[in-house]
This record gives structure tokens, sequence and C-alpha cells, in this order.
């Protein structure tokens, strides 16, 4: 773990209270003049003896406008003044107290119409809101009030308004404690309804979709796995109806989507990895942070993909994300760090700019790249004016005149003929000057980094690693991949994502009381887990058994399963809390239900439960399923009137209503190279509806497992037949077909009841 992240945005002032803290975010204010407290007793504390108002700013160590506002606001000697005199100021992490934004950030966006970070936030002693909005500049400025005329407002009312102002904040936090924590009576989703939950949100993003350039709604446009991950699904659902032009439309929108992403300034083409969002339509200038939630997610949409269509372009994206986060996200211990922020200075000692690390002159290219700069200026637009001319939206205030952000708008090809070279060549050419911009941009000074691990984010990743550890053995042999992909064995990703989940057994686990820490740097943060924490992880560790085989995955996914529910859910309203309810500070336990950039909690647990079912017997596969019933019976209304926000739920809602789930179960010596090829066969195909099962009958564990949670699977492993050192059993609607021994007869079985889709995408 580095400990050099209290950032130059400081200076070098007396440090203050937030010096002792571990956050990146809080230490990049730790020699501010502003007298910060974390949040806490202490600070809560001195507001009450004071009988003062306190101060919450509220983002995050790779927030651009946060810097902003530290340079102008918080480094500033007569704005700290003001604030050391008249509040008391706190300063937290989003990232490492989710819990405490939520319900500031909630306030914020019911009473103003948006929110966003830097939050800065007004609290009475008591803690309740006061007042709020997010950036402010130091001074007025266009009729708006600037930030030292809001303090004097803010201290003004509270002098002469206080029961005013008081009897508001309480008013609106008890609006939104009921509003946000609705309850429902358990209740079946009748199947019909299920699938409407997913027709009405496909149809919704498709009328949003963009043709020209891919995605859903206009700029900025926000890469939203999720929006993917419905499309898919419909997509499947589609091919088992037989609706096979349906089933192309919607493969042409995510297709169109991925191409473009991939192609757009908002890939990172020379190191890997997506950036944050594009400020225009076409993908092309991006907001530059990369955040570890959009790689985990992203990476999957494209392994979907690939599975799907066949096309090694998916992989190729795939692979770059994950080759990203091995070479410059993961640390010694192999825990995997949150983000790389946006800005960073152009040399050293200057002052940092968005984007300063990614841009490129026309003439830095020229020297780096010399005969072959011209083919690779034609490839990525390069220009000497500059290139971020393609939209009105891309570079309005002229910040990146004459530089340059990669995007690739004509297909290699043609560019290729006009070199006179054929695919092969030009592609290495391409890969071999990556290679060497690559190593002059690691000469530059580098962005910020938030080593920070998060649960709830490794969990993303972990999955994605997971899966692509079996999804990519099916490229075809001798497939050629150039630099920044590595081109790797994918056996390594199965590597990372186990050596991730043992660093946070290790580290942010509790054997003891089976609970999680949020997050570590330098040690275990003081918040606890929360629902997405063990959401987020409980997925990716079902992505480990199923794709890596080891049931002490499994094992631990159930006992965390059985500790959210313990923490988390409201066993008479149904769904679940983000907060576990214990600390006193935190004023709001909320419901939350929004598919944004990450899933929702609830999104993710009811999948969970889902593929939990499908694992266990009878007796404990219909608790799980009951709570997946009464959980979607909280968001009915939502799920029916504004499915477009929840669209992994709408899933979760479908998958529900399958009669069962395929059950796919491998047994055999998991060591052998028989097995290896079966495994990979199971995950040749895409069905989000699918379970697969790994038992080695002769591990006493295994074995022991089965025998207690589900004597079938345990029969089947027994009676399977002994002399094959791999055996696939295929169930699904009460019955099983004959086991298949050899993995072309499981790919077979698997796809008999869908078209092939990839021949005509």
């Amino acid at each position: 773990m580095s400990s050099s992240s209290a950032s130059a945005h400081g200076g070098a002032g007396k440090p203050n209270r937030l010096a002792a803290e571990h956050s990146p975010y809080l230490l990049q204010h730790a020699h501010n003049p502003v007298d910060w407290y974390p949040w806490g007793d202490e600070a809560f504390e001195k507001a009450r003896k004071l009988d003062i108002p306190i101060f919450l700013s509220i983002g995050y160590s790779t927030c651009h406008w946060c810097h902003v506002m530290e340079v102008e606001s918080f480094e500033n000697e007569e704005v700290a003044k003001l604030l050391n005199d008249w509040f008391v100021s706190i300063k937290v992490d989003r990232e490492e107290r989710p819990d405490v934004d939520k319900v500031y950030m909630t306030y914020v966006s019911a009473l103003y119409g948006g929110g966003g970070w830097p939050l800065s936030v007004f609290l009475s002693p008591n803690l309740k809101p006061l007042m709020g909005g997010t950036y402010f500049p130091p001074d007025d400025q266009y009729g708006t009030p600037g930030f030292k005329t809001i303090l004097r407002k803010v201290k003004d009312a509270w002098e002469n308004k206080r029961d005013a102002i008081e009897q508001t904040g309480n008013v609106v936090i008890e609006q939104l404690r009921d509003a946000l924590s609705a309850k429902a009576s358990p209740q079946d989703v009748p199947n019909d309804l299920a699938a409407r939950y997913v027709d009405q949100c496909v149809q919704k993003l498709a009328s949003s979709y963009d043709p020209k350039f891919g995605g859903f709604g206009s700029a900025p446009k926000f890469p939203r796995p999720v929006e993917d991950c419905i499309m898919l699904y419909k997509f499947r659902k589609h091919l088992e109806a037989r609706q096979e032009s349906e089933a192309q439309n919607i493969m042409k929108m995510v297709t169109r989507t991925l191409q473009c992403m991939a192609r757009g300034g908002v890939h990172d083409h020379i190191g890997g990895g997506f950036h944050r969002y594009s400020v225009d339509e076409c993908w092309h200038v991006p907001h530059f942070e990369k955040m570890l939630y959009d790689q985990g997610q992203i990476a999957n949409v494209y392994l979907d993909t690939f599975v799907i269509t066949g096309d090694e372009y998916y992989s190729s994206v795939a692979r770059d994300i994950l080759d990203y986060l091995r070479r410059d996200m993961i640390g010694e211990e192999g825990e995997i760090f949150s983000a790389e922020d946006a800005d960073s200075a152009e040399y050293e000692g200057a002052l940092k700019k968005e984007g300063s690390f990614y841009v490129w002159t026309s003439k830095e290219i020229e020297d780096t790249l010399g005969e072959n700069a011209e083919l690779f200026k034609n490839h990525y637009y390069v220009k000497s004016s500059g290139n971020c001319d393609l939209s009105g939206m891309s570079d309005p205030h002229n910040e990146f005149s004459g530089k340059n952000v990669l995007i690739e708008r004509k297909p290699g090809s043609l560019i290729a003929s006009k070199f006179g070279k054929s695919v092969d060549e030009y592609s290495q050419i391409l890969g071999d000057c990556r290679q060497k911009l690559f190593d002059v941009r690691s000469k530059r000074p580098r962005p910020h980094l938030d080593d920070k691990v998060i649960v709830s984010w490794n969990g993303l990743a972990i999955s994605a690693f997971a899966r692509a550890s079996q999804i990519l053995k099916s490229g075809p042999p001798g497939t050629k991949y150039y630099f920044p992909v590595t081109g790797c064995d994918p056996v390594e990703y199965l590597q990372v994502a186990e050596k991730a989940a043992n660093f946070i057994k290790d580290k942010l686990y509790d054997a003891s009381s089976k609970r999680l820490h949020h997050s570590y740097r330098n040690g275990p943060a003081k918040a606890p887990g929360f629902l997405d924490d063990y959401a987020f992880l409980i997925n990716g560790l079902l992505d480990l058994y199923e794709y890596g085989g080891k049931i002490e995955w499994l094992l631990w996914a159930v006992q965390l399963q059985v500790i959210q529910d313990e923490l988390f859910l409201d066993k008479e309203g149904g769904a679940y809390f983000n907060t576990p309810g214990e600390d006193p500070s935190v004023l709001l336990r909320v419901k939350e239900d929004y598919d944004g950039a990450e899933p929702s909690g609830n999104s993710m647990a009811a999948i969970n439960m889902i593929r939990l079912s499908s694992i266990f017997d009878a007796a404990k596969s219909e608790g799980y399923k009951r709570n997946v019933e009464h959980l979607l019976a909280v968001f009915e209304t939502r799920l029916r009137e504004l499915g477009i926000a929840l669209p992994l739920m709408c899933c979760a809602a479908d998958m529900l209503s399958v009669p069962s789930r395929k059950q796919v179960v491998l047994v055999g010596d998991k060591g052998s190279a028989e097995y290896r090829n079966m495994v990979a066969a199971a995950f040749s195909s895409y069905d989000p509806n699918r379970t697969v099962i790994q038992i080695n009958p002769r591990n006493t564990e295994e074995m022991a497992f089965w025998e207690s949670n589900n004597a079938n699977i345990a029969q089947m492993a027994r009676g399977s037949p002994t002399e094959e050192p791999a055996v696939a059993h295929v169930c699904q609607e009460f019955k099983c077909s004959p086991p298949v021994t050899s993995p072309g007869s499981l790919r077979e079985l698997l796809n008999k009841t869908v078209a092939v889709a990839g021949s005509s995408i």
C-alpha cells in the first residue's frame, strides 16, 4: 500500500486532523488551513458544545471539481477563517463512507433537483441538514452567490431563523425516511408481469438509442453496463422464442455501442481500460478519471458479447481492460485499487490539468514514432491543430487546443490498404507504436492513484477476472494480440481473481463475527461493510466457484449471504437496507433500487439468491426465492412505472419467473485436461439462466457439502462413470439429459434449443 497519497493539493501548511486518516481524499486536505475534522464524535461534540452549525464537505480523491473547490476555497485563508470561526468543518470521503454520502446526497437531490461532488451541506449539531449544494465558486459571479456569501447567509440564518431552518431539515429527513424505506407484503410476481418489466425497459432503451454513435441517450454519455446487460438478456429471450430478427436488432444496438465506445477516446488506446464518461455524443473527449467499478462491469459486457458473436474484437477489448487492471491497479498482495484521477501535471511542478497524462500533440507523436507517425496519425485522427473538434460539446472552452484525444474513425483495413500493408502487418505496427507512446507517457507525471481497496468494487472486478478465465478459452488458437493487450493464458485471470478474494478474506473479513469491513488502506477503515459490499462480493464469489471450481468460494458466499440477511434484510417489510443501522450518526437507512453506474445492492442480491436457489435442495431454495419475491414486491411500482431505472432488477424478476434454471453439473478430476476442456465448453454459450456446478466425487469436503445441501447433486456425482475423467449432466425443468463425456457433445446439448446468433451480426 502506498503511503504517499497526500498529494500536493494541500500545499505545505501546518497539518490538521486529517493527517492521521488513511483515506487518500482526506489526506489531500490534510494541509488546508481549514480546521477539518473527520466524520465522528469529536466533531459532533464540538458542534453541540459550541452550539454552532456543521459544514460537511463530501468528495473523493479523483473528483475534478473537488480539486477545484479545494484550490479556490479550502486553501484560501479568508475562507478558512470564516469556516473556522463560525462552523465545525467535517470532510468525508464518499467512497469510504457511502452511507453518510447517501443521506445528504439524497437530501440535496430532493430539495434542489440535482446533486454531485463535491457535496456541500450545512447541518445542525444533531446532524439534520439545513441547506446544501455542490460546487460553489469562492466569490459571487453571474448573479450566483459564492461560497463566502453562502457562509455569511448560513451564519445569519442560524442566528436569526434557527427554528425555521431546523424544522425544515427535520421534516425533510422524516419524509425521506418514509419514502426510501418502503415495505410490502410478500407476493408472487406473475410471469407475464416479469416479462413485461424486461420488455418495457428494453423498449425504453431502444427508443433512446443513438444509431450514429451508439449508446442510449445523449451527451454526456456514460457507459452504464446494466443497460447492455438487459439488452443481452432480452436478446437471449428472443432467440429462445425463435424471434431471430428481433434478436438481431438488439445485438446491432449492443455491438454498435460497444464498437463506438472502444474506438472512441473514452477508451484509453495506449494503456487500456475506460475513462469515466464522454462529454460529447461521439464517445470522443472523456472525463479522464478511471474507476474500478466501471472496468469490471464493462469487461463483463464485452465478454458476453464475445461469447454471443464469436468476434475476437470483443474478447480483445475485455483483455485490454483486465490487462490494464493487472498492470496499473493491483497491489503486491493482490488487492485491486479504486481509481485514477482525471487531473495531472504536464510536467513536474506544473499545475494539474484535466487529461494532461492522456493527450498528445501531433509533434510528440511524430518525434516518437518517426516513419510510422503518418500511419498512426491517420488511424487515430491526429491533427496538428488538435482533434477535439468532432462535436460542439467536445471542447467548448478550447482547453485541448492543439491536443489530440486518440479516436478510431475509419476501419483499420481501409487505412492498411491505403498504406499498402496487410491487416496483420498494419495491426503489428499500431501495437508497436502504442508501446512506444506508452513508454513516453510513462515518463510523464502520473495521475493520482486512489489505492484504497473497496470490497464492493473488488467484487465486480473479481467477477470479470473469473469469467474471463473460461470465456476467453473459446477463442480460436493462434489469435494474435497487440499492445496493450498481453495475450496471456486466460487461467492467469483466475489467479488474479483468487488473489483479490484472498486479500479481502485476510484483511477485510472478521472470521469471528463473520462480518466484512467496507474498505482498506494501511488497515481496515472504521466503516462496516454495507449491502453493496456483501452483494457484489457474493456475486464475485459465485463466479469464482462456477468458473474456477473451488468449493471454498461457494462456502464463503453462502456464509456471507446469511450475514447479509442478518444485517440488512427487512424481514417484515421485504428487501435490503443499505446499512446495518448500527451507527446513530447515519440518519437514513435506505432501500436502494437504482441500477446506475453501479448496480443497486438489492438488484445484485436478488440475482445472487436466484443463483443460490438453483444450487441447494428444495427447502433452502424456496427460502431464497421467497426473499426475492418479497424484495420485488417492495419495488413493484418502480419496476412497473420506471423500469429503465432498474434494468438489472427487471432481469432478476424475469429470472425468478423461469420455471427452473438450467443446471450444468460437471463431475470429474478437476486437474485433468479433459475436465478443464469440459468446463470451457460449459461457458461457450451465453445463458444468464444457467448455473454450473463443479464437483470432484473423490473430494470428501465437496461430497460432504453436497450430501448436506443437495442430495440429488451428490447422487449425480456418485453415479457418474468413474472411468471418465469428465462427465457433464444438463438438467432443466426437473429432468436431466443423459450424461455426456466430451466438450463437443456438451456444447451441442447446451445450444440445441437456441439458434446460432453470431453468424449474421
